[in-house]
């Protein structure tokens, strides 16, 4: 993975991420609450020598005094930490409660090169603190005169003198709330990172061109955008393709670029023998081939070349509802010999476009798609204009991979955010079994906000190729005059 993959990660779950951040920080947060609170006081104490403790000692007193100090304060410290000195404030404070407990509260510490040593006592409360630090310090200098002299009121040549006494507590030293949010503030990230590396990982619904093409090897030849407009029976671009800013249709100028986008890189795909019978599929039902393939004709049809737009699905048929088409004679009329393709196709928008239902429902639609006749018949018309078959889906039937045997190929359209990399795979897979060439690949309802609008770039759209003039009829492609073929005139 790239920077920009990561980023992208971000992108796409950057709620949850942000979530589980914030979890970490409140979780810590509520820890804190249920941790009793401790405060620590402090009181310091030195180790000192009767050569050192007069009025005015002299040099070589005060550097044998130091090395006496030095030599004895780790022993202090030592006797601080024993169960002796607990008892001894147990008993001064009247605490109810074991030596082992109270010496687990106390901290006893001497910094390097120093004859000090610093008593930290943790206590419920500020006095309880205070009291237990100066408490401790007594009972400390008691033991070591214990030690010394076998008498706690008498000073051997070493003693403990008490230097600073503890002070209270303003507030308490545990929980550290700062330092508890931070580490929860840290934790949460680590799981939200874990959280959108994994959802990465086992998200397998195509997200970019570029994972689509090195999962697949297939170029992707299109992108279509999302359109909340389209409806089950409006759904199709116009024949003016939106251009015209004053346009009904303004609104759809992004897909319609899109789709003349889609158009361009099939033209050039291969200059010298372009395809001229294409078949448009999905691997599963929803995925918008239907659409696609009608305003794919739509496009080629504005630019002036002949196209007949035939309905290859055989079970569940669209194109008629599509272009708003009355329900009779098709594609299986034709081919059954009840009818010629001239007496089935109906003229749309500027004239270049016919479009062929698929007529009555056949009991076997794969072996009449793949009969001899068939292949005949998109071969004949190929010669006079641009074939596009709307084919069914191709991992449920069989059909759209023998339609795609007897074309210059497919086109195959996935959902992005919905079709998997294995469903895709699958799909291809059943055209290369068939002896079938993948044309490539178009990726349907590319979202317009977000990440997958500034990866796809449809941000960019504007109003950059729109006349500010109306000169061709506005209204969607239904609205657009449609002649429907007078006998012998298609």
């Amino acid at each position: 993975m790239d920077l920009r993959e990561y980023l992208r990660v971000f992108r796409a779950h950057w709620l949850g991420m942000v979530a589980i951040t914030i979890a970490g920080v409140v979780v810590a947060f509520g820890w804190t609450l249920l941790q009793p609170k401790v405060f620590t006081a402090d009181a310091t104490a030195i180790v000192q020598t009767k050569s050192t403790a007069g009025s005015e000692p002299s040099l070589s007193d005060a550097m044998i005094g130091n090395s006496i100090a030095t030599a004895k304060v780790k022993t202090y410290k030592d006797l601080g930490e024993m169960r002796s000195v607990a008892e001894r404030v147990i008993k001064e404070l009247g605490l109810n409660t074991s030596p082992e407990q109270l010496v687990g509260q106390i901290t006893i510490s001497n910094a390097v090169d120093t004859v000090s040593l610093k008593v930290s006592a943790n206590a419920p409360s500020p006095e309880g603190a205070r009291d237990l630090a100066e408490a401790w310090v007594k009972s400390m200098v008691l033991e070591v005169n214990d030690f010394e002299t076998k008498d706690p009121n008498k000073q051997g040549a070493a003693f403990l003198s008490p230097v600073d006494s503890a002070r209270l507590p303003s507030s308490p030293s545990s929980p550290n709330t700062r330092l508890a949010l931070a580490l929860g503030g840290l934790l949460g990230l680590a799981l939200a990172v874990a959280y959108g590396l994994l959802r990465y990982t086992l998200d397998r619904r195509i997200r970019s061109v570029e994972a689509v093409e090195r999962e697949t090897g297939v170029a992707v030849v299109g992108t279509i955008p999302e359109e909340k407009t389209f409806t089950a029976d409006d759904r199709l671009v116009p024949f003016d393709g939106g251009n015209s800013s004053l346009s009904a249709n303004a609104h759809l100028f992004g897909i319609a670029e899109a789709m003349r986008e889609l158009r361009t890189n099939i033209q050039y795909m291969d200059v010298d023998n372009p395809p001229r019978i294409m078949v448009v599929t999905s691997p599963l039902p929803g995925d918008g081939k239907s659409t696609i393939s009608s305003n794919l004709a739509i496009t080629l049809a504005s630019s002036g070349q002949p196209v007949v737009l035939i309905d290859g699905d055989l079970r569940r048929p669209m194109i008629d509802t599509i272009f708003d088409m009355p329900k009779g004679a098709g594609i299986s009329d034709v081919l059954a010999g009840r009818a010629s393709i001239t007496d089935v196709a109906q003229r749309f928008g500027n004239g270049k476009l016919l479009v062929v239902g698929a007529g009555k429902v056949p009991p076997n639609p794969s072996e009449v798609l793949g009969s001899a006749r068939m292949r005949e018949l998109l071969q004949m018309i190929a010669r006079e204009a641009i074939v596009i078959v709307d084919a069914p889906p191709l991992i449920p039937v069989t059909d759209a991979a023998v339609l795609a045997h007897s074309a210059d190929g497919a086109i195959i359209v996935g959902t992005v955010g919905k079709t998997t990399y294995e469903v895709l795979g699958k799909a291809l897979g059943n055209l290369e079994r068939a002896g079938a060439r993948a044309l490539g690949i178009v990726l349907n309802r590319v979202p317009r906000r977000g990440s997958g609008a500034a990866y796809y770039g449809y941000q960019y759209h504007g109003e950059y190729y729109r006349r500010d003039d109306e000169t061709l009829p506005s209204g969607d492609a239904k609205a657009l005059t449609r002649n429907r073929r007078d006998s012998g005139s298609a």
